[in-house]
């Protein structure tokens, strides 16, 4: 069971990685509720979030990691997923 969360600023690391976008993590937590759109985040660039995550964390996630529309939803989703040992 894994008990470290992702964190915004985690999240924020991944989209420069994974998609290229540079956002502040400070943006992305105060504009969680935000659509990833709105950051210059698409389904593409989420999947291979989600693809880095599982190789981090060894675990898989939901199919359905790739559709959350804000940040908030992904780390909430994230989050439950490998803290229950998903």
């Amino acid at each position: 069971m894994i008990t470290t969360e992702v964190t915004f600023d985690e999240l924020a690391a991944l989209m420069k990685q994974a998609a290229g976008i540079t956002v502040d993590p400070k943006e992305l937590k105060e504009a969680a509720e935000s659509p990833f759109d709105s950051f210059g985040l698409d389904s593409l660039g989420l999947l291979g979030i989600v693809g880095e995550l599982e190789n981090r964390y060894g675990a898989s996630l939901p199919p359905d990691s790739e559709r959350c529309r804000t940040p908030r939803e992904f780390l909430d989703l994230v989050n439950s997923t490998l803290t229950a040992g998903a």
